[in-house]
């Protein structure tokens, strides 16, 4: 699925299912919620913080999933297209950072 068919899925569950976007200042809150979810498990799963016994049945794919629902959300209230957004990053990227990277010292 491209990022344009996701908005639209997301943008379809909030028709059927919810009753109505959250507004913007809420969703950010409620990204930066579900961000800080995914840290914690990264942060006690491959960083050197031990794993609570309540966090290891967590799936870190679906709080991914979260972060990119409440992200969708504020894309599509917003009004941003985030796969034009997205494919003129990686042009971007692509353009400035090739030769920064494979000159990079760091990563050899």
């Amino acid at each position: 699925m491209d990022i344009q068919n996701a908005q639209a899925v997301v943008d379809q569950w909030i028709k059927e299912h919810g009753v109505r976007y959250f507004n913007e200042l809420t969703n950010m809150a409620q990204l930066t919620e579900e961000v800080g979810e995914v840290a914690r498990i990264i942060a006690r799963r491959y960083g050197e913080q031990s794993e609570k016994e309540s966090d290891k049945g967590k799936d870190l794919g679906e709080e991914l999933a979260d972060v990119l629902f409440v992200l969708l959300c504020l894309a599509n209230q917003t009004g941003v297209d985030l796969q034009e957004s997205f494919d003129k990053r990686m042009d971007k990227k692509a353009k400035r950072d090739h030769d920064r990277h494979h000159n990079n010292e760091k990563l050899k």
